[in-house]
């Protein structure tokens, strides 16, 4: 998958093909809805969607919700993306609708990585994130009968104030499950998530060191979603190799709308899941046109337009901090990231400096 940077094209698209879940997750992004909405794309327009998408060729198209599995075509929808050339993952939730698909059938329409998530590292812990009971079963279930499928597995955890204390009993679950990816996932304020429940960025700077050390030694590659600071603790930790960061597939400084562009259950097109403004809708422009052209796209790519202490940080073209949450925290996507504890060198050192 060759990629040539994020001007033309982004390297992820996220398309939630439905906001309908069974769950009722504590912090969810989309504040899921028991059932479809009316104004979804319908199958017309999702193939058209589909083969706009593959003229956009981006690197990955992760297919989320929702829960995507409660639109029924679902896998039809990744046979049709898969033929027209895209690489697919699948974001489905831990649900008694997914251990009554066939994870056989889930690989064979092309599904290239199925993502779960693990926010608790108990059965309490996690059910009660999840708002329903059972849940942490089916996810452990769910791990291994995609490794018994041979499919690609990424879990997702999102980290909070109140699952912190959990972080040494999530790694350990990570080394027994053993999946491809684990994602670490650090709460952005929307939806249905708060400013209270971000952890402390202190006690956020101590977790990424301690995953910077199980990097390349642990049996699964690590990465961070809206923690984009992870990179400048690689760096610092590992010198030029923490550019490298073995097992990754995406390239160093992508973030919202630089490298990500999110497509709603409506067509609505973001920068982001997390980062909800609308810049039009794949009904009446191509998602390419709106990725490349929409002023709000090409101000995010661009790393002179932070501000704060991101604009003077010498991390800032790996990094940039999450837009996400500057916009949740403060109302501007430009902020400099709150989560962040990081003081920058003094200005106009904008390269990083990389330890022997």
């Amino acid at each position: 998958m060759n990629y040539d940077g994020f001007d033309e094209r982004p390297f992820l698209v996220f398309w939630e093909i439905t906001r309908a879940c069974a769950l009722a997750c504590r912090h969810c992004r989309a504040e899921a809805q028991a059932r479809r909405h009316p104004d979804e794309l319908n199958r017309e327009e999702s193939s058209r969607l589909i083969q706009q998408l593959a003229e956009l060729n981006p690197p990955m198209l992760i297919l989320t919700g929702g829960d995507p599995l409660m639109r029924r075509d679902c896998l039809d929808l990744v046979r049709e993306a898969t033929a027209a050339g895209l690489h697919v993952g699948l974001s489905p939730s831990a649900t008694g609708l997914l251990m009554n698909t066939d994870f056989a059938e889930i690989k064979a329409a092309g599904v290239e990585r199925i993502s779960l998530s693990l926010d608790g590292a108990t059965k309490e812990t996690h059910d009660a994130f999840r708002g329903v009971t059972g849940t942490f079963s089916r996810t452990i279930a769910a791990v291994h009968r995609a490794h018994a499928a041979d499919l690609s597995v990424q879990i997702n955890t999102t980290l909070t104030r109140g699952n912190l204390h959990e972080y040494e009993a999530f790694k350990q679950l990570m080394f027994e499950l053993k999946p491809a990816m684990w994602s670490v996932f650090l709460l952005v304020p929307t939806g249905r998530a708060g400013a209270d429940d971000l952890p402390d960025p202190e006690d956020i700077e101590h977790v990424f060191k301690d995953m910077a050390e199980l990097v390349g030694k642990a049996p699964f590659a690590i990465k961070t979603t809206e923690g984009h600071h992870f990179r400048r603790v690689l760096i610092q930790k590992h010198g030029a190799a923490g550019k490298t960061r073995p097992g990754m597939r995406s390239p160093l400084g992508i973030r919202d709308g630089r490298g990500v562009m999110f497509i709603s259950h409506t067509g609505v097109v973001s920068p982001s899941g997390f980062l909800p403004f609308d810049c039009g809708n794949v009904r009446d422009e191509h998602p390419a046109q709106i990725y490349r052209h929409h002023p709000l796209f090409v101000s995010l790519r661009d790393n002179d337009a932070l501000g704060g202490k991101c604009g003077r940080c010498e991390f800032r073209s790996v990094c940039g901090g999450s837009r996400a949450r500057a916009y949740g925290m403060t109302g501007d996507p430009f902020a400099q990231d709150p989560a962040c504890s990081y003081q920058p060198r003094q200005q106009g050192q904008l390269q990083p400096q990389f330890a022997s």
